[in-house]
């Protein structure tokens, strides 16, 4: 699966929906549609009154009653050519996640052991709790967690992403999808399901199900149009009657026909929503998929238009997720240099990204080279959750780094003082969103280093954004509350939870809940789930865990963690799209008015002639171009059912403005134009 979505109008996808517009045509799913199903009725009735005719039975004009039912059933295949060919691009999207599932065999391994005896099986014969050998260009038979070694795993297949990424033991990043490759080196892995139960079956399952149940919005606007569709069912209905009257009463003229309310009843409901309503739904989901993320429900994806709080983490959401050294701040008496000395020493043996940047500093600073630590007979000592310690013992040295009250145990318990002033210096770090690392040469402290949380470039600004939308941000995060004061701070959330425990978060999403406002949370990790289970729209990463997974309702494919923002953006133009499109709907009757009711009428109250200020050329005409307008806008506005309308982050207020100058202006406008121009071509073609 790539990230590009197929065409609009891809050949193949054409002729399918085509054919599934007709299979739609079974009454049994017609019904689902209220608005439509009307159309529908109407348009066997004009059948049955055509065929009548036809077999003079009744008496009428066999090509006007004959063109009008035409018409009318071309309304209703439209309208469920718009939803097939909204189901038919997510099955192809299934249909290409089906490509990556493949039979292929795995190396089950009889322990952990790389050399352990292997035997070669089909992937679909492994149970949860085996153990597999994935290697070099071997294609990973199952889900499961990495229990050893390190490997570049290309999960373009999943994905759509082309850079391959890394999936090694223990961390965040162990958890491995069946269907990926593997690239370099080698993974032993547990598998975590059973056959049918894998990631890559439940996205094939999510992605059929496209035909969802009903979303609450969607539900309440379905009962609005049916509304609709019976108020003007009723009117329509006592024309007849009054028309008879009028007739009888020594107007002039004759009374209105069947076909004609039939024409006007349906060009006056809400035809237009009514036939993209369901299209606009699935391709919400679809745009979701199109975006790698797999929404369990239509229900999620509409929740997520209407959050107003997002819950975001710290580390790579916020920021880039690894801390930099950015500072050295010595103690009292020791030079800055003696302190990135002893700093660089103890990160030299030091893999992670903080070890590394004490390194580069140093070298940046004071042009302190890397020194080989096999050369100088030197014994790193290993950061463990105990000591919260690592350092370096070299000629004689004994350096160590870490958190500050380590340190002080360790400077104390050695019977040395801890210095005022390094308090100072670790709450000065701590305020700016810093964190501290405390450096010790023979119990003896030298000073202190700064890392650093870096901020991504541009978060700021699309934080903005989401203010403008009225989204209140919150970032969570385990620091304490001076550095995620900070962070918040130059970030611009506009709050924070420090501290953050699995409880505390639960806590917070109740607590916003309980006044009324809708939440989205990401996560990966299992003491996540919890709150991942309350989130009203929960987004769980690919790379997380199987209980985060379990938790949201959608998974992000891509892993990552600042995709709830767009998330967000497609959820609201999903409802932008439904607004205006009902909005333009509504808007459309001004125009079929000024059509109908003259030619249905005129003849027998020739005043209502004025309102033929589209001066149609006959009364057949007119009602014939209502109903061919009313069938072809469904047409035009399939693309942007799909494609969804354009979201610009703005208040209700400007969006409300924006959507009726747009769609409710140009629901008036656009209807005259229309109507106008097929006039003028019946006209010329002698069909008038």
């Amino acid at each position: 699966m790539t990230r590009k979505q197929r065409a609009l109008f891809d050949s193949a996808l054409m002729l399918t929906a085509l054919k599934d517009a007709c299979k739609k045509l079974d009454p049994r799913v017609q019904w689902r549609n209220p608005v439509m199903f009307v159309v529908y009725l109407g348009s066997i009735l004009t059948t049955v009154i055509w065929l009548a005719i036809l077999t003079g039975n009744t008496d009428g004009s066999a090509a006007f009653t004959g063109s009008v039912t035409l018409w009318l059933w071309f309304t209703v295949l439209f309208a469920n050519f718009a939803e097939a060919l909204a189901e038919g691009r997510s099955k192809a999207q299934a249909e290409s996640l089906k490509g990556v599932k493949k039979t292929s065999w795995a190396k089950k391994l009889a322990n952990a052991a790389h050399d352990a005896a292997q035997e070669k099986v089909a992937a679909e014969n492994l149970r949860k709790g085996d153990i597999v050998l994935a290697e070099a260009g071997d294609i990973i038979p199952c889900d499961g967690e990495v229990l050893e070694g390190g490997a570049s795993v290309d999960e373009s297949a999943i994905t759509g992403e082309s850079a391959p990424v890394i999936r090694e033991s223990g961390g965040d990043f162990s958890s491995v999808t069946g269907g990926t490759r593997v690239l370099s080196d080698w993974l032993i892995i547990q598998c975590s399901v059973n056959p049918g139960e894998t990631f890559l079956d439940r996205m094939i399952a999510m992605v059929e199900s496209a035909k969802r149940r009903k979303t609450p919005n969607e539900i309440a606007l379905t009962i609005l149009l049916v509304a609709l569709t019976i108020v003007f069912l009723l009117a329509t209905a006592t024309l007849y009657p009054f028309s008879l009257f009028s007739a009888q009463a020594g107007h002039a003229g004759v009374p209105v026909t069947i076909t004609v309310l039939a024409a006007l009843l349906v060009c006056l409901i809400p035809t237009t929503i009514g036939g993209l309503l369901s299209a606009i739904g699935v391709a919400g989901m679809s745009r979701m998929l199109g975006a790698n993320v797999i929404a369990t429900s239509g229900r999620a994806v509409e929740a997520a238009g209407d959050v107003d709080v997002l819950l975001l983490d710290k580390t790579g959401t916020i920021t880039l997720g690894n801390r930099q050294a950015s500072e050295f701040l010595p103690a009292p008496g020791v030079s800055e240099q003696a302190l990135a000395d002893a700093a660089q020493l103890a990160s030299l043996a030091d893999e992670t990204p903080e070890g590394r940047s004490i390194v580069v500093l140093a070298k940046q600073r004071f042009n302190l080279r890397e020194r080989d630590l096999h050369a100088l007979d030197a014994t790193f000592v290993p950061f463990s959750a105990q000591t919260r310690m690592s350092g370096v013992n070299i000629q004689g040295r004994v350096i160590r780094k870490g958190a500050a009250d380590a340190i002080r145990r360790y400077v104390e318990s050695n019977k040395a003082p801890f210095p005022a002033g390094i308090d100072a210096l670790v709450e000065r770090v701590a305020r700016t969103g810093g964190t501290p690392l405390v450096v010790a040469e023979d119990a003896r402290i030298l000073g202190v280093v700064a890392l650093k949380d870096i901020v991504k470039g541009g978060i700021k600004e699309r934080f903005a954004e989401l203010r403008r939308m009225g989204i209140k941000t919150v970032m969570i995060t385990g620091d304490n509350r001076l550095t995620a004061a900070a962070i918040a701070a130059e970030a611009g959330v506009d709050d924070f939870l420090a501290e953050a425990t699995p409880e505390a978060k639960l806590a917070l999403i109740r607590q916003y809940q309980s006044e009324g406002r809708l939440v989205a949370m990401t996560g990966d990790g299992t003491n996540d789930a919890p709150a991942l289970a309350q989130a009203d729209v929960a987004v769980a990463m690919n790379s997380g865990t199987q209980a985060a997974k379990e938790a949201g309702n959608m998974v992000d494919l891509d892993s990552n963690p600042t995709k709830l923002i767009e998330v967000v953006h497609i959820g609201k133009q999903m409802l932008m799209t439904r607004g205006s499109l009902t909005t333009f709907s509504i808007a459309n009757d001004v125009a079929k008015y000024f059509a109908i009711i003259p030619a249905a009428f005129a003849a027998t109250y020739p005043q209502l002639n004025a309102l033929n200020v589209m001066h149609l050329t006959s009364p057949a005409s007119a009602i014939m171009s209502a109903v061919i307008f009313n069938a072809l806008i469904i047409v035009f506005l399939i693309p942007l059912a799909l494609r969804g309308v354009s979201y610009k982050p703005m208040s209700a207020a400007a969006l409300l403005r924006r959507n009726l100058w747009i769609y409710g202006l140009g629901g008036i406008i656009v209807p005259f134009i229309g109507i106008k121009i097929i006039d003028l071509i019946l006209t010329a073609l002698g069909l008038a």
